[in-house]
């Protein structure tokens, strides 16, 4: 079994991909499976809020899951979360069956105390399986729920299959350092830290002891050149690649649907997604901000030739 305390490098969030009706397009995530092991990824993670998971029912949550793990030959998590414990029970079981590395779990908006918040994960714990590695996700722009340094070291030393925090706090530099440093004065054990926020700070994350990115920003092949390159000590080297993407980044960055929809028209032009396509409800991208992208996709290029995407298309 992966040891994902250990996690490194890019865990790449998948999009789901969809046909213009709604259905599952398999071919398009098939290849949006290779495009991440080629693009260096040591990692993917299926069914996040980026997925579009609770528009999918559980048969083709299994499904989805399932077909990536077999074909990836990386590890794969899968994000379980849900609204009771029977629901994520049931689909942590059959992704573990299928060969997952862990899963997922984010807090319910519900909860608002520290003890609120280390008590669910607990229980969480116990009814997914003691033997089952998961993973944190903070999120409170999304979940609204404010999980303290503090806090997270209770929830890691009280769960020994806790092993990995997806950070997507903002502004949540101090957070990171925080954390290293109850390692560091033994108080917390080890466990991996992976960034989200569509790689928005990932520059000076990695410099405060995140150990990579789990994001679905449109060139994770970036973001695995980044990492590397910081694990390199090649700071400067770093932060120019970075510097080239951030305007592109940052518009990826709107919030909710309006961010897929970039993401997905970024992928749809790299060639890896036959669509752009949401299930519903959903939103798509208009022909002016189908042209902000594409003027950003031109300057991007002007270092970075990966985003010179040009009429070419993979997916063709």
């Amino acid at each position: 079994m992966t040891d994902l305390t250990a996690a490194k490098g890019v865990y790449a969030i998948a999009p789901t991909a969809f046909h213009e009706d709604g259905w599952v397009d398999e071919a398009s995530n098939d290849r949006y499976t290779d495009f991440c092991v080629e693009s260096g990824c040591t990692g993917i993670t299926v069914l996040g809020v980026m997925g579009e998971a609770p528009k999918l029912d559980m048969t083709e949550s299994v499904s989805l899951a399932s077909r990536m793990i077999k074909r990836a030959g990386i590890p794969v998590i899968v994000g379980v979360s849900a609204p009771g414990f029977a629901a994520m029970t049931s689909l942590t079981k059959a992704v573990m069956d299928a060969g997952a590395a862990g899963v997922m779990i984010a807090p319910p908006n519900t909860l608002r105390t520290d003890d609120q918040i280390v008590g669910y994960y607990a229980q969480a714990a116990e009814a997914i399986g003691t033997d089952v590695p998961f993973v944190v996700q903070d999120f409170p722009q999304t979940f609204s729920v404010i999980m303290t340094p503090g806090v997270i070291r209770r929830i890691v030393q009280a769960s020994p299959n806790c092993v990995m925090i997806k950070h997507e706090d903002w502004p949540g530099l101090e957070k990171i350092s925080a954390l290293r440093g109850f390692e560091a004065d033994g108080s917390m054990k080890h466990i991996s830290i992976l960034c989200g926020n569509g790689g928005l700070f990932i520059d000076f994350e990695c410099e405060r002891g995140a150990d990579g990115a789990m994001t679905g920003y449109a060139f994770p092949d970036m973001l695995s050149d980044l990492v590397r390159l910081q694990a390199e000590g090649k700071r400067d080297e770093a932060h120019d690649l970075f510097d080239a993407h951030l305007p592109l980044l940052r518009y990826e960055q709107q919030q909710g649907p309006t961010g897929l929809a970039v993401r997905k028209y970024v992928l749809m032009r790299r060639g890896v997604l036959a669509s752009d396509a949401q299930r519903r409800p959903g939103v798509a991208l208009s022909a002016k901000a189908r042209a902000e992208v594409d003027y950003l996709l031109s300057r991007v290029a002007r270092f970075d030739k990966r985003a010179d995407v040009g009429g070419i298309s993979r997916a063709a």
